[in-house]
């Protein structure tokens, strides 16, 4: 799996009710979502953003409540990958049952610049700042987590006999 885009880069303890308010959990319209994605730190994200960008974020991103919104949000908004130090534990599941591709890897978060062009191949465990030239050594993506990526998520992945 190989995901190239423009960095947006946030920084520590960022809350699902930061990537998703409260007020819009009325609504299981994924696109309604994606529209006030990140609004209350960032009131340009949803402008700024374009598809297979690549979301950068220090520690504990993904705080808060166990609501799946929130990585549905940052999915639907057109983020491809979110490269963080350390994600909570439930966001970091949520994210792979509905098909968001995440990875831990500090010294990339700490190189990675607003802005930057990333290139990630999560099949080999290399993250590239096409900026600046640097590279970085991160977990490659077991086969399993790659199929429920690829398909959308675990449902889907069930759904196709990939994951039984």
């Amino acid at each position: 799996m190989i995901f190239n885009g423009k960095a947006i880069k946030y920084g520590d303890n960022v809350d699902t009710d930061v990537i998703i308010p409260a007020r819009y959990l009325n609504t299981i319209d994924k696109k309604e979502l994606a529209s006030h994605c990140m609004e209350d730190i960032d009131k340009e994200f949803v402008n700024k953003v374009e598809k297979g960008d690549i979301m950068i974020a220090g520690n504990n991103f993904g705080c808060g409540s166990s609501r799946e919104h929130a990585p549905i949000a940052i999915k639907e908004s057109g983020i491809s990958l979110v490269i963080a130090n350390s994600f909570a534990r439930i966001f970091y599941r949520n994210s792979i049952n509905i098909g968001l591709a995440i990875i831990e890897c500090p010294e990339a978060v700490e190189s990675i610049s607003e802005g930057d062009k990333v290139e990630a191949d999560l099949d080999n465990g290399i993250i590239y700042n096409r900026t600046t030239g640097k590279s970085f050594e991160t977990k490659p993506f077991p086969e399993f987590i790659q199929k429920i990526i690829a398909n959308g998520g675990l449902v889907e992945s069930i759904r196709r006999g990939d994951i039984k």
